[in-house]
């Protein structure tokens, strides 16, 4: 025979004090959890979104990212001959692009720079990520000194927005012509100038970053990946855009998962200890009840899952709590350095019903873990002692 569960849920209305403080501890460690957590997915799903499945990113072998490699521009024209390229009318799809790193004042933090990522395109640039629109002014003209930025950056940084001007380099001022959104991914933090602009102003004239193509499908990957690699004359790597993206996100939100983690735990063991304190107090001030219900023949084992459902109630409760107040941070946009380009990028906090769940799971267990040593004194309590008391 076990206690009613309505038994449980009065009991806990009962001692409202005590009760309020155990559950908002265990809601801001849920909160803590669930939000590093939607931060870390958020990192990914930007970082990934980026990239395509019937793209294909080429660079120096050796090389981890963009910044740190640099092909031949004659190099250029052999990859793009290479079996698997998407052609239209003849034409092979697929373009050099230069990449590099600028610091620019930030707005609003006086005296404070951050990197921002300058892509140096091509004409067929737009075409090829067909997700990237222009969504205010114009795309900028080919050999012109004129750029366009990701909505990201619009009015964060000195010189970020429509109509206004930066310097590329020193004495080599940029006019923004076009705001873009490429739909949330990582592309909505960089800035867009003429890649013939951005070699001459870097001194890298003849050269690019990296070479970007259009596969005829994703299976034609392994096919035009051992053309380029096996070529000993190009010296080059081949790799999937979205894996290649996929790669550059690992470090920040790996960094990010284990720091909200560790927070989570140091805080999960104060919601424990509180938790532990109230079902304590419960066991001391209902000893009668103990004795009471022992004594209407209720074992010593039901008297032990009583407390533990109700050290789980309490728990859910604030884990429900912190999980809802964690949706919120869906509407929170977060900046940060991505470790492997060393350029600033915006990211959101990205939800998710696993997310969710298991923030809620884990606040279960954190009642468990800390109403459990309680239970198991309020079931060794003898009824005659009980009753005395």
């Amino acid at each position: 025979m076990f206690v009613p569960l309505s038994y449980n849920v009065r009991s806990v209305f009962v001692r409202k004090a005590t009760t309020i403080a155990t559950t908002m501890g265990i809601a801001l460690v849920v909160f803590v959890l669930a939000s590093s957590l939607m931060l870390s997915h958020g990192i990914r799903k930007t970082l990934v979104s980026t990239g395509t499945d019937d793209r294909a990113i080429v660079l120096r072998k050796g090389s981890d990212n963009e910044l740190s490699s640099t092909i031949d521009d004659s190099k250029v024209g052999i990859i793009l001959a290479s079996p698997g390229v998407r052609k239209v009318q003849g034409a092979p799809i697929g373009v050099g692009e230069g990449v590099v790193v600028i610091a620019l004042d930030k707005l609003g933090d006086e005296g404070k720079v951050s990197n921002v990522q300058v892509r140096g395109v091509q004409p067929a640039s737009f075409g090829l990520r067909g997700e990237v629109k222009v969504v205010a002014g114009r795309p900028a003209r080919p050999g012109t000194d004129e750029a366009v930025i990701g909505q990201a950056l619009r009015g964060r940084f000195s010189g970020l927005d429509l109509g206004q001007s930066f310097e590329l380099k020193k004495n080599r001022p940029v006019r923004v012509v076009g705001v873009f959104d490429a739909g949330g991914s990582a592309f909505d933090s960089e800035v867009w100038v003429d890649g013939d602009t951005l070699r001459s102003a870097f001194g890298r004239e003849g050269l690019v970053s990296s070479v970007l193509v259009q596969l005829e499908s994703p299976s034609k990957l392994d096919a035009f990946t051992a053309a380029v690699e096996q070529s000993k004359q190009l010296g080059l790597e081949v790799e999937g855009e979205r894996s290649y993206y996929e790669k550059q996100s690992e470090g920040t939100s790996t960094f990010i998962m284990a720091i909200g983690v560790l927070i989570a735990v140091f805080f999960s063991l104060g919601a424990m200890i509180g938790a532990a304190i109230t079902m304590y107090a419960a066991v001391s001030q209902r000893s009668r009840e103990i004795g009471t219900l022992q004594a209407l023949g209720f074992s010593r084992f039901a008297v032990l899952l009583s407390f533990m459902v109700e050290s789980v109630v309490l728990a859910l409760a604030g884990a429900a709590l912190g999980a809802l107040g964690s949706l919120a941070m869906a509407a929170v946009k977060f900046s940060m350095m991505n470790f492997a380009t060393w350029q600033e990028v915006t990211f959101s906090f990205e939800p998710s019903p696993a997310i969710v769940v298991g923030s809620m799971l884990a606040g279960a267990v954190m009642g468990l873990m800390g109403g459990f040593f309680p239970a198991v004194r309020a079931a060794r309590t003898s009824p005659i002692a009980a009753m005395r008391a």
